[in-house]
C-alpha cells in the first residue's frame, strides 16, 4: 500500500536534520504500507488518511503492547487473585501519564532524528549521557531476564522443555530484527501484538462481574482486610511496570529508524492512542479475570507466579483459559524481550556513533547486533542456568526502574522545552504543570519504594508520611515556581505568536554541532544536583539490600 508518490530529490534539505545515521532518511516502509520520503500530498479523503495511518502504526502500539510483558503479567495477576479489581482504578489513572510521557517521545523523535540517550549527552554533558546509557543497560538486561523468566514459566505449563525453548524464544527474536528489512521486523512484532488479545477470550470464559468491574475501574477504592503497606507496595509496582524507562528510548529510536518526520505526528499520536486502548484492555482483562476465577477459592489472596496463574485458570476455569494464557505469557514475553533489547542497542549506537537500524543487515550495522545479541544470549543464558536467583532478580528490575524512572521524566521533561532542540514543538504550560506533577508523584513512589526495600518491615504509617511530605514539598516547590516566574523580568511580557501550522510541519533540529549549549538556571542545576545525590544513594542501598538477601540464600 502505498500513498502519494513524488520524486524524491524534491524533498527539502531539513529532512535530514541532525540524523545521525543516513539509512534514518528515506521512504516510511511500515508493515502496512509505504509513504515516499517525497510525499507532501494532502490527505483530504478518509481514505487515504486511513491509508497513511495504517503506514505509521507501529511505534506506538509495540512500545505500549510490550509494556505488557512478563513483569506486567505478574502484577496484574497479582492483583486480581489477592484484591479482586479493587485496584482496577489505577490503570485509569496511569493513562493520562502513559500518553503525555510517550507524546513527548513522540516529538523529540519526530523533530530531531537524535535518540534520547544522545540528546542527554550533547545537552546535559557526559556525566548523565554515561548514566542514561549504563543504568538503561544494566536496567534492561535484567528486565530482559525477567522476559524470559516468563517464556520458561509459559513453557513449563504447556509442558514443553524449558533451555531449548528459551535458547529457541531468543534465536527467533534475534532472527527476527537481523534481515535487514525494517518492514519485516515490524509485521512480526505487529504479529506479537494481535497474540496479546489471547486474553479476551479468557476473560469471556471467566464471566467477571462487569457492573463490579466498571464500577472499580472509575472509583478509587483499597481493598479492605490487607495491611495498607502491602496494598500500597502493589500499587507503586502497578506505577513501575506500567510507566517504564526504556519506553522513552525505544520508541523514540524505533520512530527515527521508521523514518517518520514532523508531518506525520498526528498519525503517530493515534497510533499510541490505539496502543494504550490494548494495553488498558489486556492489563484490566487479566485483573478481572484473576478476580473471578480464584475468588471463593484457596489461592485467593496467595499469589505465587504467573505459571500458579495459569494452573488456577485451568483448574477452576477449564484447560483451554490455563493453555491460552501461558501463550499470551510467552508472546508477552517475547515482544517485551525484542523492544527492551532493541532499546539497549539504538541508544549506544546514537551514543557511540555506530550504525543502528533495521534497514541494516548484520554486516552493515555489527555493533548494533552484536548488542542486541548479546543480551539476548546472555539473559536466555542467565535463565536456563541452573541456581540462578530469579526471584532477587525479577524483585530488583522492578525496584531499579521504580527507582531510576523519575531521572527518565525528568529529563525528557527538560528536553521538551528546550528550543534548541524543539522549536516550535516545545511544551505548553499545561503540559509542563502535568508532567512537573507527574514528576513529584513518581519521585515520592520512587521513595517509598526504595524504603520498602531497604526496611522490608516499613509501617503504613511510614508510607502515609513519605507520602503527605512529598505532596507538601510538590506543592511548596510549584508555588515557589510560579512566583519566580511571575516576579523575574519579562514575565509579564506578550508571549511570541504561536508558529504556523506550514512551519511546524517542516521545522527539524539542526545538527547537534550547531546547536547553542544550553543555559541552566540556578534552580535547575541545584535540581540535578539533588536528583543525582537521590540516585547515588537510593541505587546503592538497593544493590546492597539486594546483595545481602543474595548472600542470605546463598
Amino acid at each position: 500500500m502505498t500513498t502519494h508518490v513524488t520524486d524524491t530529490h524534491a524533498q527539502p534539505p531539513q529532512d535530514r536534520g541532525a540524523v545521525l545515521d543516513e539509512a534514518h532518511v528515506g521512504d516510511i516502509r511500515g508493515a502496512f504500507g509505504t509513504i515516499r520520503r517525497g510525499d507532501l500530498g494532502a490527505r483530504r479523503s478518509l481514505l487515504a488518511r486511513l491509508k497513511t495511518l495504517l503506514a505509521i502504526v507501529g511505534p506506538g502500539l509495540i512500545v505500549m503492547v510490550g509494556d505488557n510483558d512478563a513483569g506486567a503479567f505478574s502484577t496484574y495477576t497479582q492483583a486480581g487473585q489477592n484484591y479482586g479489581t479493587r485496584l482496577l482504578w489505577t490503570l485509569l489513572l496511569l493513562v493520562p501519564v502513559l500518553y503525555v510521557n510517550q507524546e513527548m517521545v513522540v516529538r523529540l523523535g519526530a523533530v530531531t532524528g537524535v535518540g534520547h540517550a544522545r540528546l542527554i549527552l550533547e545537552r546535559f554533558g557526559r556525566f548523565w549521557g554515561a548514566f542514561s546509557v549504563i543504568d538503561l543497560f544494566l536496567l534492561n538486561a535484567l528486565t530482559i531476564v525477567t522476559e524470559f523468566i516468563g517464556i520458561s514459566l509459559g513453557f513449563a505449563y504447556l509442558g514443553l522443555p524449558k533451555v531449548p525453548g528459551v535458547l529457541l524464544s531468543s534465536l527467533v527474536v534475534i532472527a527476527a530484527a537481523s534481515t535487514g528489512s525494517f518492514r519485516r521486523f515490524e509485521q512480526v512484532c505487529v504479529t506479537l501484538v494481535a497474540g496479546s488479545l489471547l486474553l479476551v477470550p479468557i476473560l469471556v470464559m471467566t464471566h467477571p462481574p462487569l457492573g463490579q468491574v466498571a464500577h472499580d475501574l472509575v472509583v478509587p477504592g483499597m481493598p479492605g482486610g490487607s495491611a495498607l503497606s502491602t496494598v500500597m507496595l502493589l500499587v507503586i509496582a502497578i506505577v513501575g511496570t506500567t510507566v517504564a524507562p526504556w519506553q522513552l528510548f525505544f520508541q523514540q529510536s524505533y520512530l527515527i529508524d521508521k523514518r517518520i518526520t514532523p508531518r506525520f505526528i498526528r498519525y503517530e499520536r493515534v497510533d499510541l492512542c490505539i496502543g494504550l486502548v490494548i494495553v488498558v484492555l489486556g492489563a484490566a482483562a487479566m485483573m478481572a479475570f484473576c478476580a473471578a476465577a480464584f475468588a471463593g477459592h484457596p489461592e485467593a489472596g496467595n499469589f505465587t507466579d504467573a505459571a500458579g496463574v495459569a494452573a488456577g485458570l485451568g483448574r477452576y476455569v477449564n484447560t483451554t483459559a490455563g493453555v491460552l494464557f501461558a501463550l499470551a505469557l510467552v508472546d508477552a514475553s517475547i515482544i517485551g524481550a525484542a523492544a527492551v533489547g532493541l532499546a539497549t542497542a539504538y541508544a549506544i549506537g546514537d551514543v557511540l556513533g555506530l550504525r543502528h537500524s533495521l534497514h541494516r543487515g548484520p554486516q552493515q550495522a555489527k555493533g548494533f547486533y552484536a548488542v542486541f545479541a548479546g543480551l539476548l544470549l546472555a539473559a536466555a543464558a542467565v535463565v536456563v542456568t541452573p541456581g540462578s536467583p530469579l526471584g532477587l532478580l525479577t524483585e530488583g528490575v522492578q525496584t531499579l526502574a521504580g527507582v531510576l524512572l523519575p531521572s527518565a521524566t525528568v529529563f525528557l521533561l527538560l528536553l521538551c522545552n528546550d528550543r534548541e532542540v524543539l522549536g516550535p514543538w516545545v511544551n505548553g504550560r499545561a503540559m509542563n504543570v502535568f508532567t512537573s506533577a507527574v514528576i513529584a508523584l513518581l519521585v515520592t513512589l520512587s521513595v517509598v519504594l526504595t524504603a520498602s526495600v531497604v526496611f522490608p518491615d516499613i509501617s503504613s504509617t511510614a508510607i502515609l508520611t513519605i507520602l503527605a511530605a512529598g505532596t507538601a514539598l510538590a506543592m511548596l516547590g510549584g508555588l515557589a515556581l510560579a512566583a519566580h516566574r511571575r516576579l523575574r523580568p519579562g514575565a509579564a511580557a506578550t508571549p511570541a505568536a504561536p508558529p504556523d501550522r506550514q512551519d511546524r510541519a517542516t521545522w527539524r533540529m539542526p545538527p547537534l554541532a550547531l546547536l547553542a549549549r544550553p543555559r541552566l538556571s540556578a534552580g535547575r542545576r541545584l535540581g540535578l544536583a539533588v536528583l543525582r545525590g537521590y540516585l547515588v544513594l537510593a541505587v546503592g542501598m538497593v544493590v546492597a539490600r539486594v546483595a545481602q538477601l543474595a548472600a542470605g540464600h546463598a
